[in-house]
């Protein structure tokens, strides 16, 4: 009972207690991700940090030891707490070395996968100019570099800042120079303002990765007009200082297990030089990457990793987010990329799935800039027109939603309305019936041959839409080549042609609207999952109406004694063909109800192929209607 009790105790500490900056230093839970564990998910500062953290000399032998300090600069910051490491500068980025206790009494070390191998404040009084003992292993040749966390106060913190990197060398081969400094460096002094964090607007949360956006750096997101809006799913901005290329990555739409950003010369995929920064073990790593085509591909494999460098990385909450600077000048597979003279378009994707050699599919979105950019000049980035995708869309949609069940149904249950009425010197049904399938012919093929020229070839992605489609539009095709050639009535070979052109015309309708069904799990779509809930439900109107139609054909062929027209193919065998002329001068019975019935399913399915063409073309739905409400409310 008294066990119990000290537990409920506990809890109830933890539970009333403030949320507050830990006053005796980080715990050994954030040695992997070393983020602050603040109350209300504060995440970390994305801006430039004053802090940097300054080893003493760039070679050491092993096991000799180093001093690094904690610096501010403008010299006039101060900070109150601090957690850090070293790491080694390549995979699998392990925790090396160890610090020494000094008398200053200002820090605390714990053990983060090895013995003191991490140093932490002691408390939360102000800091500045801190220096540190490092010692580094015996065993390790490489290098390192060294890993910290710095908070100004609660609430304003930088994760993963990082310093140069130091090269440990064996013992017995010293350094013609190792400069083990062992005095403190005196501060410059500075004519600086001190350093203010930027806020954002009061009543309005403002992620600073959009900060600067089009002024001091490019930024690049999907959908189109997020960066405006401030609501990427995916994100990267670029910052050029001097030749260092640097590129600032995030996203956490779905919890993606990684964000990437390629750089290519066509703007498609294959043949681009990739940055890639994945969630591992509760921190991000970023490597370089190479991507392939024919079948498409990415692979770390044989990729050097040296022209890139992890400047800062946070994993908060499913949230990737990462800062990376790049060599301006590298070779990659044979090729050439000169960030400083040439332009190149920017791939950004990101995933649901990697592991330890590539990441995989693109599945939760990808997008890529309309032209080739220099990413020194700083101004407004656009992503490549999705005119030709949007517009297959809707012409699919328009002729297997619309055009095509409309014809189907008056060539099946309207034979014999509207009789002795003619257009264009054909019977009303059959004029049209003709016109709206040509209107579904002529949309399909210009719907295939504009995806054929939006992807350049045939579709890599593993999903049947593409299969499917291609089955409809041959399908569709023959249709009117077969009905060219159709026998005449009473033949013997025209009950064969009847059976074929309604099998054609019905397996080709089935089979598009489970291609469009497939169609909503496409990335490249960015359909809303709730749009199957549309497409069901015209599926079972559609079948719903077919119904009333064949009970409706029934009880008028009871009415007339004869089947009319409930079945399309009266004229199946010419036993079926013999009908009166007398009979031909009317209307079967129950023609008022069909023509109601007729108005209805029009109506209806109208409004079905304009829901779907508007959300189809507005894709994604969701951020155009939450960009129109912003600007509404602006």
């Amino acid at each position: 009972m008294r066990s119990l009790l000290s537990v409920v105790a506990v809890v109830l500490g933890v539970l009333i207690s403030p949320s507050r900056t830990l006053p005796n230093g980080a715990p050994e839970s954030v040695c992997d991700t070393m983020l602050p564990k603040h109350g209300n998910n504060i995440p970390p500062l994305t801006t430039a940090s004053p802090f940097r953290i300054t080893p003493g000399t760039s070679v050491i032998g092993s096991g000799q030891q180093l001093q690094v300090e904690i610096e501010s600069f403008p010299t006039n910051v101060v900070y109150k707490g601090f957690m850090i490491q070293a790491r080694n500068r390549y995979p699998p980025y392990q925790v090396l070395g160890r610090f020494e206790q000094t008398d200053e009494g200002a820090i605390k070390l714990i053990n983060c996968g090895g013995q003191d191998s991490t140093a932490t404040h002691t408390n939360t009084q102000t800091k500045k100019d801190l220096a540190l003992e490092w010692v580094a292993p015996d065993n390790f040749v490489g290098e390192i570099v060294f890993n910290g966390t710095i908070a100004q106060d609660y609430a304003q913190f930088w994760v993963g800042i990082e310093s140069t990197p130091v090269k440990v060398v064996a013992s017995g081969q010293p350094p013609s120079v190792v400069g083990i400094s062992t005095t403190r460096r005196v501060p410059t002094t500075t004519t600086v303002p001190p350093y203010v964090a930027p806020t954002a607007v009061k009543g309005e949360t403002v992620d600073p990765i959009y900060q600067g956006c089009g002024d001091t750096k490019g930024c690049f997101g999907f959908p189109e007009g997020c960066v405006e809006t401030r609501n990427c799913r995916a994100v990267v901005a670029t910052v050029v200082q001097g030749e260092r290329y640097i590129f600032e990555m995030k996203s956490g739409y779905n919890r993606p297990a990684y964000i990437a950003v390629g750089l290519s010369t066509d703007g498609k995929m294959g043949d681009d030089s990739v940055i890639e920064c994945v969630p591992e073990q509760g921190t991000v790593n970023a490597y370089a990457s190479w991507t392939f085509s024919g079948p498409y591909g990415v692979s770390r494999q044989g990729i050097a990793q040296n022209f890139i460098k992890l400047v800062q990385q946070s994993y908060v909450d499913g949230v990737i987010h990462c800062t990376v600077e790049r060599d301006a000048v590298t070779t990659v597979k044979g090729q050439r990329f000169d960030l400083i003279n040439e332009k190149y378009h920017l791939l950004l994707a990101t995933g649901s799935s990697a592991d330890s050699t590539h990441v995989s599919y693109h599945d939760i979105g990808r997008h890529v800039t309309g032209v080739p950019l220099a990413l020194a000049e700083v101004g407004p980035v656009q992503g490549n027109s999705k005119l030709f995708l949007r517009l297959h869309g809707a012409f699919m949609l328009t002729a297997w939603i619309g055009t095509a069940s409309l014809g189907i149904l008056l060539a099946r249950y309207f034979r014999q309305t509207w009789v002795g009425s003619q257009l264009c010197g054909k019977d009303q049904w059959f004029a049209w019936h003709r016109f709206l399938m040509v209107l579904t012919w002529l949309l399909t093929m210009a719907g295939f041959v504009i995806i054929f020229v939006e992807i350049g070839g045939w579709s890599q992605v593993d999903n049947p839409h593409a299969i499917l489609g291609v089955v409809t539009t041959v399908l569709c095709f023959l249709q009117p080549i077969g009905a060219y050639f159709r026998p005449h009535p009473g033949t013997k070979r025209r009950p064969l042609f009847n059976w074929l052109h309604w099998l054609g015309g019905n397996l080709a309708h089935i089979i598009a609207i489970v291609a469009i069904f497939f169609a909503v799990k496409l990335q490249k779509a960015e359909l809303p999952e709730w749009l199957d809930f549309i497409l069901v439900a015209f599926v079972a109107f559609h079948v719903f109406m077919h119904l009333i139609f064949s009970i409706g054909g029934c009880v008028s062929e009871r009415r007339n004694s004869q089947r009319v027209t409930s079945f399309p193919m009266a004229d199946m065998t010419p036993s079926r063909n013999s009908m009166s002329s007398g009979d031909r001068k009317q209307d079967a019975a129950f023609s008022g109800f069909r023509k109601v019935m007729l108005f209805f399913y029009i109506i209806i399915i109208l409004a079905f192929v304009v829901a779907l063409v508007v959300i189809t073309v507005l894709a994604p739905i969701e951020d155009t209607y939450e960009s129109i409400r912003k600007q509404i409310m602006n």
